[in-house]
């Protein structure tokens, strides 16, 4: 009962706790500010040719189809806050979908229908409990924990590669915006945690107001460039469904991109973990099915509104912790302003301009701060031999595949390519089969050996 009372204790807002409208919206933008949401749309904009105004348009339906399925995953369905976006992981077999059906001029219809199919065979999954079932046998605490952990740990170079040392402009600046970002971060999460009382606030929106110095930063350095978002329409609606694209179905395609749902459930299934245990409630069968079921109606809504499928984004774990908010309503403001977003070009490209450094200097902290949260499960198991090797193999793979050439990645078959793009999935899929396959340590070796 005690550690019951502490763990709750290090919540600022419970999940089910009630915020006002005014409060919901302030805490929900940061968590749509620290998603790179405009991203996975950009690059399959850049890599199938999209014209400018039809990139602009892919990104706003992305930022409506990641509003509306988070409203639907964290009030209605799973009844977590749980944030939903783009996934990297489809970005190959969409562009691949894409060009071998755009001779016929189906590419974007077909790379629809085949996602619109694989959502409802994940709805299918959800109703039949079948995705619960698999969970409840295979994954048992010391995977869950590991699962976690690797989340955290897969973030990591992204957060640093993609965001800081690879990002453009000068390397120096960009080392010191990230640090900027950090430090502006964890010094707010500290003074909100030393002063429980007056320091709330600077805990709550600790990061939204370290992307604020961040880009503050940013400004006096000459990095930032709002120049586009002048340029940018205030209101727009950027696609209708049958007006400005259309379904077709290929089978190869849907069985591709039912491999594809098959990893995303992999992979958002560790998101699911990871928030259960920031927001200290247990992740029950019925949370499981309901979740699966919100996963396949947003991917349903994001074919239908012409985008890529949207799945459980892990950063938000991290904010839980570093926020102490975990409240749901602060998740449908999230999703509101996310719709907003999608519905004006310019507040979309004003979200886009924050400079990569910036994100990426609050993003390390939050991968640091959700690999921690594993390791607080972990250490809740009795660690002996094969538990070491269950948690050992994961990370060193998932090590391993973010380091590996992409370019080797590519020379694999068409299912390994899916599986290694994700080292999550991949990762957790080896967890899951060490703790099947590994023997238990047997009580009476153990026994012998203490009493020798």
């Amino acid at each position: 009962m005690t550690t019951s009372q502490v763990k709750k204790s290090k919540l600022t807002v419970g999940p089910n706790d009630d915020l006002s409208i005014g409060q919901s919206a302030l805490l929900g933008i940061q968590h749509v500010l620290a998603m790179d949401v405009y991203v996975v749309p950009f690059i399959i904009a850049s890599i199938i040719g999209l014209t400018t105004k039809e990139s602009s348009a892919l990104i706003q339906s992305t930022f409506i189809a990641a509003g509306i399925a988070t409203i639907i995953q964290s009030y209605f369905c799973m009844k977590l806050p749980v944030a939903q976006g783009p996934s990297f992981i489809p970005i190959g077999a969409v562009a691949g979908i894409y060009f071998a059906n755009s001779q016929n001029g189906n590419g974007w219809g077909t790379v629809l229908g085949a996602s619109l199919i694989g959502a409802i065979l994940v709805i299918i999954l959800g109703v039949t409990g079948i995705f619960n079932r698999l969970i409840k046998a295979f994954v048992p605490p010391i995977v869950g924990g590991t699962i976690i952990f690797i989340v955290g740990l897969s973030l990591m170079p992204v957060a640093l590669n993609d965001n800081v040392f690879n990002a453009s402009g000068d390397l120096g600046q960009n080392i010191l915006l990230a640090v900027i970002a950090a430090a502006t971060l964890v010094l707010f999460a500290m003074i909100g945690s030393r002063f429980p009382g007056k320091g709330r606030i600077f805990r709550v929106s600790s990061v939204i107001l370290a992307l604020i110095i961040g880009s503050v930063a940013a400004q006096f350095m000459g990095i930032l460039d709002l120049s586009q978002v002048g340029k940018a329409s205030l209101i727009s609606v950027p696609q209708v469904p049958f007006v400005d694209f259309h379904f077709s179905f290929d089978l190869s395609s849907i069985l591709t991109m039912a491999i594809i749902y098959v990893v995303l459930m992999a992979e958002t299934t560790g998101t699911w973990f990871a928030v259960s245990n920031v927001c200290e409630e247990p992740l029950t069968d019925e949370n499981i099915n309901r979740g699966v079921i919100g996963e396949g109606i947003g991917c349903l809504v994001s074919s239908l509104l012409g985008t890529t499928p949207v799945t459980g984004y892990s950063t938000n774990a991290g904010i839980i912790s570093i926020t102490g908010v975990a409240s749901k309503k602060v998740f449908v403001a999230a999703g509101a302003w996310f719709v907003v977003f999608g519905l004006s070009g310019k507040l979309s490209t004003l979200i886009s301009s924050i400079p990569s450094p910036v994100i990426g200097g609050v993003f390390v902290i939050v991968c640091g701060i959700i690999s921690i949260s594993g390791i607080k499960v972990i250490k809740e198991v009795d660690i002996s031999e094969k538990e070491m090797y269950v948690i050992a193999i994961p990370m060193i793979l998932t090590l391993a595949l973010t380091l590996l050439p992409k370019e080797f990645i590519q020379t694999l078959p068409q299912f390994l390519q899916y599986l290694f793009s994700s080292s999550v999935a991949t990762a957790s899929i080896a967890a899951i089969l060490l703790n099947r396959i590994l023997p238990n340590e047997k009580l009476s070796e153990h026994n012998e050996i203490k009493t020798v």
